[in-house]
């Protein structure tokens, strides 16, 4: 009965462990579904739509080839149409039966560049949630979401590849295939566990090999003859004769056998044993490698544990909001861009690579600045940049141009480096995003509460009368409280560190002052001090707490004037005045305008919290002399 069920248990290894295999082989199907796009007419840009790399689930792989440099990006699609809306592409969509369809789209505007298409690289674009170039082949895998799109081109004049498709990779777990492959090897080795006790059994069983001598028959006893013996005489036939020739037809009993070939007779079934394991083991080691060897994709998945949810702060998102501008990773990417075309910049002192990435109070700074450091070898202080890590990232959430974000960078590698605040700005499609204004956030701010980079916030109107104080009417009422000290009807409007800023330049202002009297020249000359504010519209996002970061400027001018007829003024050792003006001395006198860059949390209108500064920076703007 042992071999019944070995033989059994073998059969059942044989059918599990070939239904194990062939799940991870001839079973086991195609890896990946393909789809080829095509276009109806060669244009510089395809555009791609999200519903075609959609069109089944998983991972999306795009493979582009084609000669020559090959770009994609993908970025949303209302951008991505924005910016290919002055020139003529093929927009790739899905059609019925889930087939890609291709269409040409005309432009919509007249052409940037001029002629049939604008020719304009998209290599570098802002727009671009991000973006590959290859050389020949490209292959980059996506998870693109309805809302977004892909761009496929060379450099904006020669045509887009032809050769594209997207690929999805198939389900193909066998989680069967490793319990069906170990459930296999096991009976396997219970098999010949089985076959080895049956042999086993049926030896014991069988007893000895050779039966004992039987009895032996009845004889008369031999009379002993007197007289010679006589030898038996061998006969030809084995047989012994006697000496009367009469063969006696009696044989010689085989000789018995030694104790040692007794012994190795015993040896046989042992022997035996060994072979049939030494058969049995390869079996049972090709089926260890085989379950070893499965993938986890063989396996169940087993104690698969739900992650606990963390609680975090409600954001409620308006009907009809917009999509953010950038996200948090597009825009350290963007803030990492315009870093290093700055520090070129200001280490070649080259304002025209500065104007790619500065634009308005602080690239007036700049240019001042460039200027000064040409003439001046001792201004070697470092200038205000982004810091390497954008901490805080709030962008506009808006279909439309221009469009802003707000953004804190820190120091990774300097603890003690002030954070930097800024902004910055995209006029249109085709541009890239600007610094603006440009801020040092001292120790004692605490930056409010803000949405976070995914859902972004939306633009305060500059006359907005939901705030403690119209944005519009910020930089003005900083102006006076500054002027006008605790006579200033916004005195108490503004918090500690507002009112540290303002008594530093009132001190500065007293400073100047007390030089003139000094110097004796208080009769010859009088100062004016006056802080306004440019016609420019502040910048306000709204935070959490229905208030508004706002970025203000304000120019702080300082003019000179001679008293008398014969008087002039004198520059003297103010090296910025004589390399700015050109001159050593003026009758009419010198106007000095100072830029601040203003940051503000302005709280919401009825709370009894004070308009705190988060940030703020000088710059040198001009030392004109007087008309």
């Amino acid at each position: 009965m042992r071999f019944v069920w070995a033989v059994v248990a073998f059969v059942l290894a044989t059918v599990l462990i070939g239904a194990g295999i062939a799940q991870r082989t001839i079973f086991m199907g195609p890896t990946e579904q393909t789809m080829e796009l095509s276009a109806d007419e060669a244009q510089p840009y395809v555009l791609v739509d999200a519903e075609v790399l959609n069109a089944h689930p998983g991972l999306q792989t795009l493979l582009v080839r084609g000669e020559g440099q090959i770009f994609v990006a993908y970025a949303r699609t209302g951008d991505a149409e924005a910016w290919l809306s002055d020139t003529s592409y093929t927009k790739v969509t899905l059609g019925k039966g889930d087939e890609p369809v291709s269409e040409t789209v005309d432009a919509q505007q007249a052409p940037a560049g001029g002629g049939e298409t604008s020719g304009r690289n998209p290599a570098g674009s802002d727009l671009w949630l991000d973006s590959f170039v290859e050389d020949d082949y490209l292959v980059t895998e996506m998870q693109l979401t309805p809302g977004h799109s892909v761009l496929i081109a060379r450099d904006g004049v020669e045509p887009a590849p032809e050769d594209i498709a997207v690929s999805w990779a198939l389900d193909t777990r066998t989680p069967l295939a490793g319990p069906l492959m170990t459930a296999g090897g096991v009976l396997l080795l219970a098999g010949l566990v089985l076959y080895i006790l049956a042999i086993r059994h049926q030896r014991r069983g069988r007893g000895p090999l050779r039966k004992g001598p039987g009895p032996l028959p009845e004889t008369q006893p031999i009379e002993m003859q007197s007289g010679p013996r006589r030898e038996p005489i061998e006969a030809g036939d084995g047989t012994a004769a006697d000496p009367d020739g009469a063969a006696t037809g009696r044989t010689d009993p085989p000789a018995p056998t030694s104790e040692g070939e007794e012994q190795s007779s015993g040896r046989a079934p042992r022997t035996a044993l060994r072979r049939r394991l030494a058969l049995g083991l390869p079996a049972l080691t090709l089926t260890a490698v085989l379950a070893t060897g499965c993938s986890a994709e063989s396996w169940p998945e087993f104690g698969a544990q739900t992650p606990t949810p963390t609680p975090t702060p409600t954001v409620v998102t308006p009907e009809d909001q917009k999509p953010p501008v950038v996200t948090k990773k597009q825009g350290q990417r963007i803030v990492s861009e315009i870093t290093e075309v700055v520090q070129q910049a200001d280490a070649e002192l080259d304002i025209a690579r500065a104007e790619t990435r500065l634009a308005g109070a602080v690239l007036e700074g700049r240019r001042t600045e460039y200027a000064l450091r040409a003439k001046i070898a001792e201004r070697t202080e470092p200038l205000t940049a982004p810091r390497d890590k954008v901490k805080i990232v709030l962008p506009e959430a808006t279909d439309s141009w221009p469009r802003a974000v707000l953004a804190l960078t820190v120091s990774e590698k300097d603890d003690t480096a002030a954070p930097v605040l800024l902004t910055m700005t995209q006029d249109d499609p085709w541009s890239n995003y600007r610094i603006t204004e440009m801020a040092d956030m001292p120790a004692a701010a605490e930056f409010p509460d803000v949405a976070p980079a995914w859902l972004g916030t939306t633009r305060i109107p500059a006359e907005s009368p939901f705030l403690a104080l119209a944005p519009e009417q910020l930089a003005e009422a900083f102006s006076d409280f500054v002027d006008s000290g605790d006579k200033s009807e916004f005195a108490g409007r503004f918090d500690a560190t507002a009112e540290k800023l303002a008594q530093s330049i009132r001190d500065s202002r007293t400073a100047i002052l007390t030089g003139l009297k000094e110097k004796k020249a208080d009769t010859t000359s009088s100062v004016a001090f006056d802080m306004t504010a440019p016609e420019e519209t502040p910048l306000s996002l709204a935070t959490l707490g229905s208030g508004a970061v706002v970025a203000v400027r304000v120019d702080d001018t300082e003019t000179i004037t001679p008293t008398s007829s014969d008087a002039v003024i004198r520059i003297g050792e103010n090296q910025e005045a004589s390399v700015l003006t050109g001159v050593k001395e003026s009758a009419k006198g010198f106007t000095t305008t100072y830029g601040i860059q203003l940051f503000f949390s302005v709280p919401a209108q009825g709370s009894k919290e004070q308009i705190r500064l988060l940030a703020y920076h000088q710059d040198l703007l001009s030392v004109k002399v007087n008309k």
